[in-house]
């Protein structure tokens, strides 16, 4: 892993572009630290960022990102191969997905990061991807999936804007039923391990609420854990003091999750 150190948008948080390997491929990824972080001080826990979108298309936002570390947590956020002078090529979920399993590694040797409170976070299409790492990655602590697909011949049907481009990374749903099949997350809900939690606006035109409910049936199908957290009149994008409630309490709800997992060894401290 190589580290750069960026320009910093938002006091008390440092950026950096990191680039790591993933089946071969050098990719490279946004790291937001929070400035507490140390590699000898405390651990601290880490998520997981998978963006939406595709190349210049919902590109990873430094402004988000280091919002959300300033919660006190490391975030990484991989661009996917293809994307900011990465080799290889977006998959749209395919194969790229390696880089995000290759990241949550990166973060579980990160000294200062506690291998044992990573969670993954989903965007949009990067639903597809964190919920993958939700099932690739046994240790994952828990699963967040914001306005994201959980259905790819779903987001065919209702994106007549994208069919083109995903003809040309995919295919089509009829002729290659395996690729979307290998692509939507509902075919493998039996596989995840973790706690999830879906957001999504009512409202949203860019990933319709059904992939929320389809998503949520399916989980709770599966014996499952999760929350559904739906807000009225919210689109693709939260706005204002909607995105900050949400994010509030989103972060409420992974420290939750990290609480949860106490090393037997605290256990038999407090008794």
């Amino acid at each position: 892993m190589k580290m750069t150190q960026d320009k910093s948008v938002v006091e008390g948080v440092r950026l950096y572009t990191v680039s790591y390997f993933s089946e071969g491929l050098l990719v490279k990824a946004a790291l937001a630290v929070p400035e507490s972080y140390a590699e000898t001080g405390p651990a601290l826990p880490a998520l997981l960022y998978c963006r939406g979108g595709i190349r210049g298309v919902g590109k990873v936002r430094p402004e988000r990102i280091s919002q959300m570390a300033q919660f006190g947590y490391v975030v990484l956020a991989p661009h996917y191969r293809g994307n900011e002078g990465g080799e290889g090529r977006d998959e749209f979920g395919g194969a790229d997905r390696h880089d995000v399993f290759a990241a949550y590694e990166l973060l579980r040797e990160m000294p200062g990061v506690d291998p044992a409170r990573i969670s993954v976070y989903g965007f949009s299409r990067g639903g597809i991807m964190a919920l993958m790492a939700a099932m690739e990655c046994k240790e994952m602590l828990s699963c967040v999936v914001w306005g994201g697909v959980s259905d790819l011949f779903l987001t065919y049907e209702e994106r007549v804007d994208l069919r083109r481009m995903l003809r040309r990374t995919v295919g089509h749903p009829r002729k290659q039923e395996e690729a979307y099949r290998d692509r939507t997350p509902l075919y493998r809900i039996s596989e995840i391990a973790c706690p999830v939690l879906i957001i999504h606006g009512e409202e949203d035109e860019n990933v319709g609420v059904e992939h929320a409910h389809r998503l949520a049936h399916a989980l709770q199908e599966g014996g499952k854990p999760y929350e559904m957290w739906l807000e009225k009149g919210a689109s693709h994008l939260f706005q204002g003091a909607v995105l900050e409630s949400y994010t509030r309490r989103m972060f409420a709800w992974l420290d939750e999750q990290g609480e949860r997992r106490v090393e037997p060894s605290r256990l038999q401290e407090k008794h």
